[in-house]
């Protein structure tokens, strides 16, 4: 079968692509436009793992540019369509919030019309835990309120959504969406907080901790993601009462704050953090947390990487990629 993957050369879409070519059992077209945002030097080292595997192709393109898409989409003619390129990074939206509506809202458009042409068996598209914003309801549940994003980000993501709902509705395309809590990993992206505490511990600088090392993060292990992600999107919604819309959480249900955090990190570096404690701040959400009734009963998703085990091979690959001895 042929998979389409958008932001392959991402963390996440690096990951999916691995798994799907190594199964033999897909042709995998992966588009990313390779920008510099969270280190384009990162997206042309994981692009160069993925060009050794036999059953991986790569197309440099933006996919908010519609006829370049467009004609990608129409030659290549995806059975599958993982949908993981995006702006990310809730700060980042703050200062540049034309860059999330280019790839955010423009770029899901874009992706959307191709496949209302050219009809998939299934879609799947990232969402965030973002859009649960000012909910105080912890663990999330899909069906919490989500009217009330704390960063622009999150409202690209929310709109996300919502466009994925009218296009199910409209035209009958068979489209998910999964909201990702805090993954982490191997290759992972360097604005995120692993890598970055992790430099910042080697290199003897600060850790910016913000209220105080109180927050709290549903980390969930790049596989695990990558389990639920080819789960959801290789069970096509076709059966009876199955709606063609849905939404589901992928995480690891076992939230941890973020200063034991950093002194797990500290015992698996051999190294002690300098701390720099810091007042809340207003884009960010206290605590994190997935239920996950729902993808569990649709799919049977369970993750399974504890977060000692998943930071240590971490940690393995930081070492070695960033050269921290």
């Amino acid at each position: 079968m042929k998979v389409l993957v958008t932001g392959a050369a991402g963390f996440i879409g690096f990951h999916i692509c691995q798994r799907l070519v190594s199964s033999r059992k897909c042709e995998v077209l992966g588009v990313d436009n390779l920008n510099d945002y969270a280190s384009g030097e990162l997206k042309r080292a994981r692009l160069a793992e993925l060009e050794k595997l036999e059953g991986f192709r790569f197309v440099k393109a933006d996919f908010a540019d519609v006829t370049a898409f467009d004609g990608i989409y129409e030659h290549f003619r995806p059975d599958y369509v993982a949908h993981l390129g995006a702006q990310t990074g809730v700060r980042y939206s703050l200062e540049n919030p034309a860059a999330y509506v280019h790839s955010n809202v423009d770029g899901f458009a874009s992706v959307l019309e191709a496949a209302r042409r050219r009809p998939p068996h299934h879609l799947v598209f990232a969402s965030s835990s973002s859009v649960y914003g000012a909910n105080a309801r912890v663990p999330f549940r899909e069906d919490d309120d989500t009217g009330h994003p704390l960063s622009f980000y999150a409202a690209t993501k929310k709109a996300n959504e919502a466009m994925a709902y009218s296009y199910a509705h409209m035209h009958g395309l068979r489209l998910t969406g999964l909201r990702f809590f805090t993954v982490y990993g191997p290759w992972g992206r360097p604005d995120m907080t692993p890598i970055l505490f992790a430099r910042a511990i080697c290199e003897g600088k600060p850790v910016r901790l913000y209220n105080h090392g109180r927050y709290q993060r549903d980390f969930t292990y790049i596989d695990d993601i990558v389990d639920g992600v080819l789960k959801v999107l290789l069970y096509t919604p076709a059966e009876k009462n199955i709606p063609p819309w849905r939404i589901f959480n992928v995480g690891h249900n076992h939230p941890v704050e973020m200063a034991l955090f950093v002194r797990m990190l500290e015992s698996l570096l051999g190294r002690t953090a300098q701390w720099e404690l810091l007042p809340p701040l207003a884009t960010e959400m206290p605590a994190t947390c997935a239920d996950l009734t729902n993808i569990h009963a649709a799919v049977g998703y369970e993750p399974k990487v504890p977060l000692e085990e998943g930071l240590r091979r971490f940690v393995e690959w930081f070492k070695c990629y960033y050269g921290c001895s």
